[in-house]
């Protein structure tokens, strides 16, 4: 390679070179606006001096305790002041924070702890029966530490050694934290369950959580010191990186341990929130509400959600009150959203039909990934742009997962090519924009949340009276998508939907489990392999 004068003299060096990361992100915006405040949590006002102040408290309290870089602290926690600070007082010492499903069950959290050799544990007292009987199945011992939440009133114990206010307590709000040591470092654990085996750790780093973070800006087109409400769970995607963009813009994190509508109304129209996230069961928590939980707000709120594009009729009826909805795409793989729905002014002259249609696609890529495509996974080339022809939407970038933890082989298939395989079947339009027809993985995503159909049927298949089963997803307006399971019965043997889906509940979280039962004959090919697409028509019918 032929050497340029631009290759002479000009090295990296500390002056000039530093490694991309969003702990820099709160930091400035303490020093910035160190009164403005950053947390909103019941009664509780946090500035973001006292953000910054906490995080480094917790971060040295970590180190204190042996936290250093690459080691794991996990959050079992819902959307509290405690949550943000982990998502810098974690990665301030190096060590990498895994965010666990608090809907999940013990055995995949104590997997969870096992696979990430998680040495520190800061759990809710909300979750405390899951958390004693997950640290009662894992191997490794990490110090558990309680998060006794004042606006938490339900049942719940400590189960930890040390209570979280009294663990910021030993450390120092001066702490010297440092950068990370390269930027391809990690900084996040979040496990994904995909279709068979044991979960899979997806790993991020502090380049792609600072671009994508930064990106969501750009995209939700997020002025200066916006108010994000919290109806996202921070525990799916490092809450899509939204813990780390709000700082940019010294924005105020309105915190919501659970979505209500009240709750949710009360937020809107008290602290003025002006964008939130979150899945189709959240439009129709706030479109469903009764009058006497709702209130007046008038401000435009800015909604983002990702899964099943939203129905003609909840978009407009989200728009008449007061919300405008945009569509985002993209995988746990891909720091959450990765591709977004960017509306085009010349659409706003179409009728709502045609309108329905556009806003049906999953669109095009956010400015911090550089290449999305539908590709043929045989041949790795481009389908043809004409809005028919299936391929898989691959991604490539700075914002696509390291890999996935201790597991090079699903690595390597990941990447195959050069290119992150979604395992989701799409077209492409001659505009660009792609469009989801199929996931090839047979997720299931309700309520935002991404259901295994091979978990469910492995559950139902425990019976006594399944001979046969197979779950697709079934369309369902509050939730998105619920699991359909279809069901053969043993010769001789009985079985109702009642009774099915309590065997199942016994076996699964709640939310993983069928809402809906159908017993027939399962079509099957000549060689008995289980026809799904059949099946997915019959749910759809249903």
């Amino acid at each position: 390679m032929k050497t340029s004068p631009y290759d002479i003299d000009l090295d990296r060096n500390p002056a000039n070179f530093q490694p991309l990361t969003p702990l820099t992100f709160l930091e400035r915006a303490a020093a910035v606006f160190p009164s403005h405040v950053a947390i909103i949590h019941g009664p509780l006002r946090r500035t973001y001096a006292e953000f910054y102040a906490r995080s480094r408290r917790l971060a040295s309290a970590l180190a204190k305790h042996g936290i250093r870089r690459g080691d794991t602290v996990a959050a079992m926690l819902p959307n509290t002041p405690a949550m943000l600070e982990c998502h810098y007082g974690v990665p301030m010492t190096g060590g990498v924070l895994n965010t666990l499903n608090t809907r999940l069950d013990a055995a995949i959290i104590a997997f969870s702890l096992d696979h990430g050799e998680a040495k520190v544990l800061i759990a809710d007292r909300e979750f405390s029966i899951t958390v004693q009987a997950a640290l009662q199945l894992c191997k490794v011992k990490p110090l558990v530490i309680d998060y006794d939440d004042p606006v938490y009133d339900g049942s719940g114990e400590r189960v930890g050694s040390v209570e979280y206010e009294d663990f910021l307590a030993t450390g120092d709000q001066d702490f010297a934290w440092t950068l990370p040591r390269d930027e391809w470092d990690a900084i996040s654990l979040n496990y994904t369950s995909g279709t068979t085996g044991d979960p899979k750790g997806v790993v991020y780093h502090h380049r792609g959580a600072n671009l994508l973070a930064t990106s969501n800006v750009v995209t939700c087109g997020m002025g200066r010191h916006p108010v994000y409400l919290w109806t996202l769970p921070m525990f799916h995607c490092n809450g899509w990186c939204f813990p780390w963009s709000i700082s940019i813009l010294a924005g105020t994190h309105v915190c919501l341990r659970q979505v209500r509508a009240k709750a949710l109304y009360a937020a809107l129209a008290d602290h003025g929130v002006t964008h939130l996230c979150g899945a189709p069961i959240v439009m129709s928590t706030l479109l469903n509400a009764p009058p006497e939980e709702r209130r007046p707000f008038s401000q435009k709120v800015s909604f983002f959600t990702a899964a099943a594009p939203p129905p003609e009729a909840v978009l407009a009826a989200m728009k008449q009150a007061g919300f405008e909805v945009t569509h985002l795409y993209g995988l746990t793989e891909t720091y959450g959203p990765s591709v977004v729905n960017e509306w085009q002014r010349d659409w706003d002259a179409l009728d709502v039909a045609d309108q329905a249609v556009l806003k049906a696609r999953q669109g095009v890529r956010y400015p911090a990934l550089e290449a999305l495509d539908v590709l043929d996974p045989e041949t790795m080339q481009p389908v043809p742009r004409d809005g028919q022809t299936l391929g898989e939407v691959m991604f490539r970038g700075n914002v696509v997962m390291k890999g996935y933890l201790k597991n090079p082989k699903a690595t390597e298939a990941a990447f195959a090519g050069g290119w992150f395989h979604s395992g989701d079947l799409g077209v492409r339009y001659a505009d660009g924009y792609i469009q989801l027809k199929d996931r090839s993985k047979d997720i299931i995503i309700s309520g935002g949340e991404n259901i295994s159909s091979i978990e469910v049927e492995d559950a139902l298949y425990k019976h006594p009276s399944v001979q046969s089963a197979a779950v697709v997803a079934r369309p369902d307006e509050k939730w998105g998508e619920t699991p359909c399971a279809f069901v053969e019965l043993m010769p001789g043997k009985n079985a109702t939907e009642a009774e099915i889906i309590a065997f199942c509940r016994g076996l699964l979280a709640s939310f993983k489990c069928p809402r809906t039962v159908v017993f027939t004959e399962i079509p099957k090919t000549s060689t008995g392999k289980i026809q799904k697409f059949k099946l997915r028509e019959m749910a759809r019918a249903l």
